[in-house]
């Protein structure tokens, strides 16, 4: 199962760097006054903010969903629950410059595992997000 998940992840993040590129294509197009390079860091802190880690929330559903709703839907997802965990580290005493380094990786890391031990969590979706935003906490 990990092989088989390092295989699709390996074969998708391909598509997942070509729209990039069009992300960033079409960014230039649109802010066509600024500079290159600030057109890139805008792209890519949403590609690493809300993108990426959704695309790995959504794992586990790679054999149910087809890539590009797992990548939409997974956006949306990741955008509610960066919110959610930034408000509530908030509370526990992190600064918020720190959220937007730190919940990342944490969100890739908790979709990747619960996708790796897909057979050993047969649980609703619900159960999923509260284990992996209890994980990420402790």
């Amino acid at each position: 199962m990990k092989k088989e998940l390092f295989e699709l992840v390996k074969k998708e993040f391909k598509q997942v760097g070509i729209l990039f590129a069009l992300g960033l294509i079409i960014f230039k197009i649109v802010f066509f006054n600024e500079n290159l390079i600030v057109v890139f860091r805008n792209v890519l802190s949403l590609f690493w903010l809300f993108v990426l880690p959704g695309y790995f929330i959504m794992l586990y559903w790679a054999e149910k969903l087809d890539f590009v709703e797992r990548l939409i839907i997974g956006t949306a997802v990741a955008a509610g629950i960066a919110g959610i965990l930034s408000y509530y580290l908030g509370l526990f005493g992190l600064n918020i410059k720190y959220h937007a380094i730190l919940l990342p990786p944490a969100i890739i890391a908790a979709g990747f595992i619960i996708a790796t031990r897909k057979k050993e969590l047969k649980i609703s979706f619900v159960s999923l997000v509260c284990i992996s935003l209890l994980k990420m906490l402790l």
